[in-house]
């Protein structure tokens, strides 16, 4: 098993919630928690839940790719998704990727040389009214993003501890 205990006691609690012939069900669940303590979804990880849900190898990758808020491929400590969508783009979105690219010195899809920081672009997060929208490792989410606001956060992130 490649997981520590926690993590495992962690997807049973997900397990838990769906009826006991049907543990695949919490196939997503347990991919967010095994990639909460990896930082990424290796083949060997993904495997690793496979087995323990019960469930083909190819399914669970299936899932893993389906959705982009796995990371089938290592991402610096701090992913960021800025939402590209239609309404972001024309509250900012456009101006806040560009300022992001320039503060980092690199594209959509690439890590900087530190380690620190990854980008993506994101789709809809759900608030359109809030734009730009940022989100922090798929769990927090930063809302009407001035330059400003975006060099804030940078800063506070760049400052906190390694785990």
């Amino acid at each position: 098993m490649l997981l520590s205990q926690d993590t495992y006691k962690k997807i049973d609690r997900e397990v838990a919630k769906f009826p006991a012939d049907q543990k695949q069900s919490a196939v997503m669940a347990a991919l967010a928690i095994a990639q909460d303590e990896k930082g990424w979804l290796a083949p060997e990880t993904m495997q690793d839940v496979a087995d323990y849900l019960g469930m083909p190898a190819i399914a669970v990758q299936e899932v893993a790719t389906f959705y982009n808020m796995y990371n089938t491929k290592p991402v610096g400590k701090h992913k960021i998704s800025i939402c590209t969508n239609l309404p972001c783009q024309l509250s900012g979105g456009d101006r806040a990727a560009e300022h992001l690219k320039r503060k980092l010195g690199i594209d959509f899809r690439e890590t900087t040389a530190d380690g620190q920081f990854t980008l993506i672009e994101g789709e809809c997060m759900g608030a359109c009214g809030d734009a730009p929208v940022l989100l922090v490792n798929n769990k927090r989410m930063c809302s009407w993003m001035s330059n400003e606001k975006i060099d804030g956060l940078l800063k506070e992130l760049s400052e906190v501890a390694p785990k």
